[in-house]
């Protein structure tokens, strides 16, 4: 009887030959429910060469799992999880409080509305720094709504796709109104939130105010976890209620409570930051322990973004238009966290 070797019964059921995973659209086609429950490797029945491992499994199949494959999709076992960190970052860079519009990442529209590769510059600098000004936009609403449709569709909500909006309440919201807004994040209040942002200036004539805040978000967590790694776990760990419910007939709320610090099921990597103190609902679900933990982590974190190092002031002009990541803003004095 041939030896055996123990293996995950997940790894047969993920083999990426071209038998198990059509190699167009990458979809299963192994049926799952057919490999025997007990399968398991040949021991002798192991390969590799310079790309790949190849395993002979005991049901006569031939597995075949890519080097590149086996590194994204490695086990992660319990025992791992509790000694790592609350969680990692993606690389990005930050841009310093001292910045100016003169060395702000940018791309001009015409290079965005021209070439593929425009696009490609534009969602690169936003991902690595977390915006991006686009210089050139022509002053009008039809060619801002253009230069966002180069990236993808536009969401509906119940504020409407693309919309142009002044300090009116037309929306019983205080992003419509003339007060300053603390640093927060748009959209907490829905299940899967807007990842990318776009604000354009139309016009400040004799007008005051209008100054915009951008607040580097990962940064604020990334100094966070230096300062006290706890604070990043309870953040990270209570989920919390987010409402709209100014206008009437309307109340939204996400499926389910979420996180400030939102992360990647599998690699753990800082996703998504909520945080909106205006929009936060009443948690009971938690004990009088808790309680105080969350609020001393949530007090800590707000401190970090409200420091000045952490605060980039920028007058917003027309014809240069911001684009932001997983960030909220509104057009008049307001202060974004990206």
């Amino acid at each position: 009887m041939a030896e055996t070797h123990e293996a995950f019964y997940s790894c047969r059921d993920n083999c990426q030959c071209s038998r198990c995973i059509h190699q167009e659209t990458k979809q299963r086609m192994v049926d799952t429910f057919s490999i025997p429950d007990d399968v398991n490797a040949l021991w002798r029945g192991i390969s590799y060469d310079l790309k790949s491992v190849t395993i002979n499994w005991t049901d006569g199949h031939i597995g075949i799992y890519p080097f590149t494959w086996l590194s994204a999709h490695r086990f992660q076992n319990d025992d791992r999880k509790s000694v790592s960190p609350p969680f990692y970052f993606r690389p990005f860079e930050a841009i310093s409080c001292n910045s100016t519009y003169q060395t702000f990442p940018t791309v001009s529209y015409d290079n965005v509305m021209a070439k593929e590769e425009g696009i490609l510059e534009w969602l690169e600098q936003i991902l690595k720094w977390g915006f991006c000004c686009v210089r050139g936009v022509p002053v009008a609403p039809k060619s801002t709504e253009a230069l966002l449709e180069r990236i993808a569709f536009i969401r509906n909500t119940h504020y409407g796709g693309f919309w142009d909006f002044t300090s009116d309440l037309t929306f019983k919201d205080t992003a419509y109104t003339t007060d300053s807004l603390a640093a927060h994040t748009d959209n907490t209040y829905f299940t899967d939130p807007a990842r990318l942002q776009l604000f354009h200036l139309l016009s400040h004539t004799n007008g005051e105010g209008g100054a915009t805040l951008l607040v580097d978000g990962f940064r604020a967590a990334q100094q966070l976890m230096e300062e006290d790694e706890q604070s990043c776990r309870m953040l990270a760990k209570f989920s919390q209620s987010f409402h709209s419910s100014g206008n009437e007939h309307v109340c939204i709320q996400p499926s389910k409570a979420a996180k400030v610090f939102e992360c990647d099921i599998r690699t753990n990597e800082l996703q998504l930051i909520r945080w909106n103190n205006y929009d936060r609902g009443a948690k009971t679900d938690w004990t009088i322990e808790s309680e105080k933990l969350w609020y001393s982590a949530a007090r800590h974190w707000n401190e970090i973004i409200t420091r000045p190092e952490m605060e980039i002031w920028l007058q917003l002009q027309p014809g240069t238009a911001i684009s932001i990541y997983a960030l909220s803003s509104s057009a008049k004095s307001t202060e974004v966290l990206i």
